[in-house]
Formats: structure tokens, C-alpha cells, sequence
């Protein structure tokens, strides 16, 4: 009978515990090893996250997402891929394979980006209640245009790219792969993602939708493109600068520039005649129509505010004995201001004639006209058509009281939900109805504010088609503050009202360059989507009807289901293939 010996039980448990503690730490070591990709492989978590999905750095679990997107000839299709570890990743690079069919068909190289957050520090006040909410009080929005980025440990990074889809590309299933890889510590990892774009045989040529970004080229703002410098208008690098943002706003079909004859032209008087040049206007304007942005130019503002938002309005007029060309700011009633705009306003109209421009030019007068200032709008207005009957004139408007004064009305998107039937009276009238976004509306209102879901910016071209309003307007392209890329909320001083993350801008700068948003890319979505319905409308207009009402219940009630807006969109494409000439 053996003998139980506690020493010989230690012993060879030692054994034992060296032998299985020796394993383990091999087992470690060869998953940590810096020489084999796949070590770390696992380890590092990439999900296909649907591009309308906003994702948070906070953001652990994705729902379930095939990296497959259906696109019509003629628009762009994207991808986002969410990336994460437990651990930092550093120098995160991503390479997009070009698409391709079985046959050797290829769509255009893609173009990849990362997103980056910015940071919402003050809500709105009316929020909606559907509003992210992440803890770090930052959000996703810029996509920024940069070869590599670090990753801090458990947060997400989404990856973004954007494949163009030419008109004439053949419909069929493109497929690629995305490499995405880093390094985990000191240990080089590499991922490949499959990805597709279904195309399909419905096309988008140009678009009808007008849409206009107002957009500011002061010396500091342009400065931000151009290492900080600022940038002396109408010199080289201003003209230069100038024509990079018309190529974007093309990009991402804008058609409509705001451009101020008043502010451009240069004044001097020849003896008891004022002269006027318009040769900067001239320049303005062309470089916007070579681009491919102008459908229709919006003549900037005459008029402003005395002082306070009740206050009637006055006209501008240039100081001519100012050295700097500066104006002054006048009742319409004052001599000077009739003097100056009985000479302007029959010399605009003979130059934009020339020019070939007046079909195609909308006047402001003064922005968002309310009750308690209408009487003075409507004076300034009356001049306005006497001396030139005929320019069309467009206004950002809060008030009923202006028929007769504006041909084409753009109410502020609640505004247009409570008076609905009056402005339905004026497209009846044959006059245009567009409307707007900006601080307001809130509450459960589509919008482009940074804290919204990115499907209530996409649907805010849903609602220009569902109730056949052919024009949106937004005040904020590029109004950055000092540093865009961190706070992007404000103070409106004298109301005490929030200006909500993102209201002030959609772009950011780069050197020498804009960088888009998924904002922005959201926007030219829904705007080829409001094509698309057109289009379908020629050949099911019942359909057409039927999908709108059921994507926008309300001017404010939607359905915001990602997964539910996509089959609505994919059988929208299937229904315009079925005719080639779609």
C-alpha cells in the first residue's frame, strides 16, 4: 500500500504549476508577438456601422450592419467602419481597394477619411427628444483628411469612405476590400474589410432641389485655410481660396450663391454722376458658375436691422468720401439713400441683363422681416420695384404681411408648418416657396444641428419633396470661431438664445482646403434622394407619394429607423430601374 508523502505531493505539483505556468506565458508570448499580424487581430474590434449612424466614442456594441450599399448612377455611396480596442492604437491607417465587378468593371478610387468630435457644450434649449446625449459632451462630425490617427484605449473611431458612382457606370455588384491597420502597443496588426456598392440602373444627372450654404470670405475665416494668415480680399490667394469653396459647394450640389453686387462694386463719382464697377462681381460670379454652382444668384442684403431684432430697417449706401469705400446706414426715406439706389438698382439690372444673369437673380432686401419692422421692409421694397421691376425678391421671412413686397418666400421650417395654407396660396399664385433652417426650429423639428440623429438632416429634403417646397436655405456654411474643431456652440447675446453645435458651419477648414462633414455628406444624400423622388414620381406617383408619407409622418413627426429608411430607399432604386431611361 503506497504511503501518502506530502512532500512528494508538493514536488511534483511544483512540476506541475512550472510546466502549465511555462505554457501559459508561451501561449502569451506568442499572442503578443510583434513579428505575427494575426496575434493581435482579434483583439482589435472593426464593425460595418451604417454611415447614418452616428457613432460615439463612448459607443461599445454596434448593431448588426453588412458593409453593402446600394446607390443609384450618378450619386455617392458610403461607408462607415467603427474601430476599437482595449488597448491604444496608434498610427491607424486605412487603404480603400477599388471596387470592382466579376467582369473588371471599376468605380473611382475611393476616398477615405477618419471623423473626428467635436465638442456641443451648451444644448438647445428646446431639445428633441431623441438628442444624443454621449458623456464626454463630444460628438462625431468633421471627416478629416489625414494619412494616420491614434486611438485612445476603449474608445470607438469611425473610418469613413466615400466612393463616387459615375453616370455612366454600368449597374452590378462592385466589391473591394478595406485594409485598415496600426499598430496595438508595439505590435502591428493589419485588418481587411470587404465592402460592395450595389448600383443600380436609376440615374441622377443634375439636380432641381435649389439649395443654398450663405458663406463667409472675411480675411480671418479664409485665414483658417490658410495657415492662420489672414487673407487680404481680392488678391490672388482670395480668388484662389474663393474658387476651392465654389468647387465644394458644387460637390455637394449647391446652386444657389449668395453675392453681393452692393458690397463688390466699386464707387466714384465723375462730376454729378455716381460710376459703378462691377468687375468684382463679375469675377465673383463666374468663378461660382465655372465651378458648376450657379443654377441662380442670390443678391446679398441692402438692408439690416436699425439696432435691436424690432427695430425698423435701413438700406446701405456707400460713403464715397470714405477713404475705405465704407457705407452708411440710412432709412429708405433719406435722400441719400434714394439718391444712391435710384442710380444702383437700373445700373444692376442693365449689367445683370449683359451679363445674361437676370433670368437667374433673386434680390434680398433685409433678413427675416417680423411684425413690428414689416412697414419698413415693405417701404424698402416699394422702392425697390419701382426703380426695378424687374428683379425677383427672395427673403428669409416671419411674417404674412409681405404680399406684394416678395416673389419668393422662405419661411422658417415651423413657420411653413403653421401657416401652411397661406403659403400654399402663394405657390398657387405662381409665386416660390423654399424655407429654412438655423438656430430654429428645435423641439422635434428636422434640423442640421451636431446633437440630432444624422437621419433628421438627411429627411430635411424628405419634407422639401413631400410638400413641394423646391428651395432650402441655411445661413451657416463656414462662420467658424477660432477654434472649429473643439467648441462649436454660441451665444446669441441679445436674445439669450443658444446657437446649437453646428448651426455656424457644416465645413471645416484644411490647408488650403474645406474637409466635409457627415453632416454635410448627409445633406448632399438627401438632396439626390429628393431627385430620385421626382424622378419616380413621373412613373408612380402614387408610390412616390406613399413613400414620402411614410418617411415624414409630420413637418415634425418621422421615421427615424435607419434600418426601415434604407429598404424604403432600396426599393425606390429597384422601382427606377425598371426603366432605362430613368
Amino acid at each position: 500500500m503506497y504511503m501518502y508523502n506530502s512532500m512528494d505531493y508538493k514536488a511534483v505539483a511544483g512540476r506541475r504549476t512550472s510546466v502549465v505556468l511555462a505554457l501559459i506565458l508561451t501561449g502569451v508570448a506568442a499572442c503578443f508577438s510583434p513579428t505575427d499580424p494575426r496575434a493581435v487581430h482579434e483583439q482589435v474590434m472593426v464593425t460595418s456601422v451604417d454611415p447614418l449612424v452616428k457613432v460615439l466614442r463612448e459607443t461599445s456594441v454596434f448593431p448588426s450592419h453588412e458593409a453593402v450599399t446600394d446607390a443609384a448612377r450618378g450619386e455617392h455611396a458610403s461607408f462607415q467602419f467603427a474601430v476599437r480596442a482595449d488597448m491604444p492604437i496608434f498610427d491607424l491607417q486605412v487603404e480603400a481597394n477599388a471596387l470592382e465587378t466579376s467582369a473588371g468593371d471599376a468605380l473611382p478610387a475611393p476616398k477615405t477619411g477618419f471623423v473626428g468630435y467635436v465638442r456641443v457644450s451648451r444644448s438647445t434649449p428646446t431639445p428633441s427628444r431623441d438628442r444624443l446625449r454621449p458623456p464626454s459632451g463630444y460628438y462625431p462630425d468633421p471627416i478629416l483628411e489625414v494619412a494616420s490617427i491614434d486611438i485612445k484605449a476603449n474608445q470607438s473611431q469611425p473610418v469613413w469612405v466615400t466612393v463616387r458612382v459615375p453616370v455612366e457606370a454600368g449597374p452590378g455588384m462592385y466589391s473591394g476590400t478595406l485594409v485598415i491597420k496600426g499598430s496595438l502597443g508595439n505590435r502591428q496588426f493589419s485588418r481587411e474589410e470587404p465592402y460592395a456598392v450595389r448600383v443600380h440602373n436609376a440615374q441622377v444627372d443634375t439636380t432641381s432641389l435649389w439649395v443654398t450654404n450663405w458663406f463667409s470670405l472675411s480675411p480671418q475665416r479664409l485665414g483658417q485655410m490658410n495657415d492662420r494668415v489672414p487673407v487680404e480680399p481680392y488678391t490672388e490667394r482670395y480668388w484662389e481660396l474663393v474658387r476651392v469653396i465654389a468647387a465644394q459647394m458644387a460637390e455637394y450640389h449647391q446652386n444657389v450663391a449668395l453675392i453681393s453686387p452692393l458690397r463688390l462694386a466699386q464707387y466714384a463719382r465723375a462730376g454729378d454722376e455716381l460710376e459703378i464697377d462691377f468687375s468684382r462681381f463679375d469675377q465673383m460670379v463666374r468663378i461660382f458658375e465655372e465651378e458648376g454652382v450657379i443654377g441662380r444668384i442670390e443678391g446679398g442684403h441692402i438692408g439690416h436691422r436699425e439696432s435691436t431684432w424690432s427695430t425698423p430697417f435701413v438700406v446701405h449706401v456707400p460713403a464715397l468720401d470714405d477713404e475705405e469705400n465704407d457705407f452708411v446706414r440710412v432709412p429708405i426715406t433719406d435722400d441719400r439713400a434714394r439718391t444712391f439706389y435710384s442710380t444702383f438698382l437700373p445700373a444692376l439690372v442693365k449689367h445683370l441683363r449683359r451679363q445674361g444673369w437676370l433670368d437667374s437673380y433673386l434680390q434680398h432686401l433685409a433678413d427675416e422681416p417680423i411684425e413690428a419692422n414689416a412697414a419698413s421692409y415693405a417701404e424698402i421694397a416699394d422702392f425697390v420695384h419701382r426703380w426695378a421691376p424687374e428683379l425677383a425678391v427672395i427673403e428669409a421671412v416671419h411674417n404674412r404681411d409681405l404680399v406684394g413686397s416678395i416673389d419668393v418666400w422662405v419661411p422658417q421650417l415651423d413657420y411653413l408648418d403653421q401657416d401652411f395654407d397661406f403659403y400654399t396660396e402663394r405657390m398657387q399664385e405662381g409665386q416660390e416657396v423654399w424655407f429654412y433652417t438655423c438656430l430654429a426650429p428645435q423641439g422635434e423639428y428636422a434640423n442640421r444641428f451636431v446633437e440630432l440623429p444624422l437621419i433628421k438632416t438627411r429627411i430635411l429634403h424628405w419634407i422639401n419633396y413631400k410638400y413641394r417646397i423646391p428651395g432650402y436655405l441655411h445661413w451657416g456654411y463656414n462662420f467658424w470661431r477660432d477654434a472649429p474643431f473643439d467648441e462649436t456652440t454660441g451665444i446669441i447675446t441679445e436674445s439669450g438664445n443658444v446657437l446649437p453645435g453646428g448651426d455656424a458651419w457644416i465645413v471645416y477648414p484644411g490647408p488650403g482646403k474645406l474637409q466635409s462633414s457627415i453632416r454635410l455628406e448627409a445633406m448632399r444624400d438627401g438632396i439626390v434622394d429628393y431627385e430620385l423622388l421626382m424622378k419616380l414620381e413621373k412613373l408612380y406617383p402614387e408610390e412616390a407619394a406613399e413613400m414620402s408619407r411614410r418617411v415624414v409622418y409630420q413637418f415634425d413627426r418621422y421615421d427615424t429607423s435607419v434600418e426601415a429608411f434604407r429598404q424604403k430607399r432600396k426599393r425606390m432604386l429597384e422601382m427606377l430601374s425598371t426603366d432605362t431611361g430613368v
